[in-house]
């Protein structure tokens, strides 16, 4: 995908965002105006042109989506790094049948373009772990992933 810009996932970035994975997400701050980021795993590709993410309901991202829509999404899967662009849109500020208060936000894919630097690939993905409880961890999972897949 180097030097292309696509409007949809690829294949391969469509089956790596059904797994777990972090990525960072660039959101305008809507009080000063200037770029966030946020680090994230629980997103998932609906399909080639649909995204849905889970953060807490205070995260500052759902403030920000509420004055500026505009997300970006930074990937690192298939060897390169990408860039996804869209519109993102709140579904819910507390999802159902979740313990913890969380937001389903919905990114309607926009652009996506390889932003690897020329000459060079990604070998080895980054890779995280929940620190807390494990078996917490996982239940926790299980039931951000359903709320993901039922939007809220």
């Amino acid at each position: 995908m180097a030097n292309r810009v696509e409007t949809y996932l690829i294949p391969a970035l469509f089956e790596a965002l059904q797994e777990d994975r972090l990525v960072t997400i660039a959101t305008i701050d809507g009080e000063s105006g200037n770029p966030a980021i946020h680090a994230i795993s629980w997103i998932r590709a609906l399909d080639e042109k649909l995204l849905r993410i889970a953060v807490h309901s205070r995260s500052r991202m759902v403030e920000n989506l509420k004055h500026n829509p505009a997300v970006a999404i930074h990937l690192l899967a298939n060897e390169s790094a990408y860039s996804i662009s869209g519109i993102g849109r709140i579904l819910t500020e507390r999802a159902a049948d979740v313990p913890v208060q969380t937001a389903i936000i919905e990114i309607h894919v926009t652009e996506i373009r390889d932003v690897m630097f020329y000459g060079s690939k990604i070998t080895s993905e980054p890779k995280h772990e929940k620190t807390y409880d494990e078996q917490a961890a996982k239940n926790l999972d299980r039931q951000v992933l359903e709320a993901l897949r039922k939007g809220g």
